[in-house]
């Protein structure tokens, strides 16, 4: 069993919403998250095309997405198990859907494996307004809808690697 500061902190510290301007104030709660953090704040986002671009090979890399929201009803919960996801919002008004992953109990289908994702058929407990210059930190242990905003959006989405050699990633 994972004995390490980092496995506690994760495993215990629910989902974070805050500012750019604030993040440091989290760079604690993760090796990868200063680093992370850091990228956010020093790209201009706006320029990157859509797709994956690397930060830390596979430890650390950012989706930016481009997309229409899908409003609470179309918005689907999710999990990963292998990475942390910090959804920032650099576009439009987005709001994500949360719900600790202990209480989902209607798996949409097997996690699969190759993707790092499970869908579940449940919704959510609750819904965060995540504007434009806010992020959204979503733990293994966190099920969230994202893309439950409503008109164009445009987010990066940090993978920050959960887990280590000493660091065991929940399953959902």
């Amino acid at each position: 069993m994972p004995n390490d500061k980092w496995h506690f902190v994760i495993s215990h510290f629910p989902m974070l919403l805050d500012s750019l301007e604030n993040a440091a104030r989290f760079e604690a709660h993760h090796p990868g998250f200063a680093r992370a953090f850091a990228f956010l704040s020093s790209t201009n986002l706006s320029t990157l095309a859509p797709g994956r671009h690397e930060i830390d090979g596979d430890r650390i890399f950012v989706l930016i997405d481009h997309s229409e929201g899908r409003g609470n009803d179309g918005a689907r919960l999710e999990a990963h198990r292998r990475y942390v996801d910090i959804q920032y919002t650099i576009e439009g008004q987005e709001e994500i859907g949360f719900a600790p992953i202990a209480t989902c109990r209607k798996p949409a289908g097997p996690y699969d494996e190759v993707k790092d994702i499970i869908f579940f058929d449940d919704r959510p407990m609750t819904w965060l307004a995540v504007p434009p210059g806010q992020f959204a930190v979503f733990f293994p242990h966190d099920a969230h809808a994202p893309l439950a905003g409503t008109g164009r959006l445009k987010k990066a989405i940090v993978k920050v690697a959960y887990a280590s050699k000493t660091m065991t990633p929940a399953r959902p």
